[in-house]
């Protein structure tokens, strides 16, 4: 037993040795271009944790959701109750495109919330802008993805980080973001007859 203790200090060591060593590299800022998508669910959940984190950190931040609607979703009574001053809040979407049946009235609310989201990013008290659900608005073409592309990278704030949401992330985005996570769906109680759960999904 001391043998295997022994081996497995001596492994940690090593391990934190070169991750030192490592860190000591590591040593430039930016702001963040983040892309979750994918079938799975979680995405706008893991964006909302990282405007929780922010908040923690002493971050203004903003978010503007897109497709959803004005429906009553606890992040958004969360953060208008409770953090209002912390992290503005703008809903542009009038539901999602199944229940809207309005091309127009989908592409006039995604443009709303798109020139909504640059004014956010360009704020220079705001470090975080969540864009949430997005990527649904750039996949039916409501938002030109290449001047989506082109405003990230061209007059985005250095250090202001933005988080995309939304599954079915064209590749475009894909291509210029710093940081891409997959949701991947393995089970979802949908299938079982369940419908969406208050607190987990909503």
């Amino acid at each position: 037993m001391e043998d295997v203790t022994r081996r497995h200090n001596e492994k940690k060591k090593r391990i934190k040795a070169a991750r030192d060593k490592m860190m000591k590299e590591k040593n430039k800022e930016k702001g963040l271009v983040i892309v979750l998508t994918g079938p799975g669910k979680g995405k706008s959940s893991s964006g909302f944790g990282m405007v929780m984190r922010c908040i923690a950190h002493g971050m203004p931040c903003a978010v503007v959701q897109f497709i959803k609607g004005d429906r009553e979703i606890g992040e958004k009574t969360f953060l208008r109750d409770r953090f209002a001053s912390e992290c503005k809040f703008f809903v542009s979407g009038e539901g999602f495109t199944w229940e809207t049946q309005d091309r127009e009235r989908d592409i006039a609310a995604a443009r709303n919330g798109w020139q909504i989201a640059k004014e956010q990013i360009l704020d220079p008290e705001i470090q975080f802008v969540l864009l949430d659900e997005i990527n649904i608005a750039l996949r039916y073409d409501y938002l030109d993805v290449h001047e989506v592309v082109e405003f990230l990278l061209e007059q985005k704030p250095h250090m202001t980080h933005v988080c995309l949401t939304g599954r079915n992330a064209k590749p475009e985005l894909l291509e210029v973001a710093d940081l891409v996570t997959e949701m991947t769906l393995v089970k979802h109680p949908f299938r079982d007859g369940i419908k969406p759960q208050k607190g987990v999904e909503f």
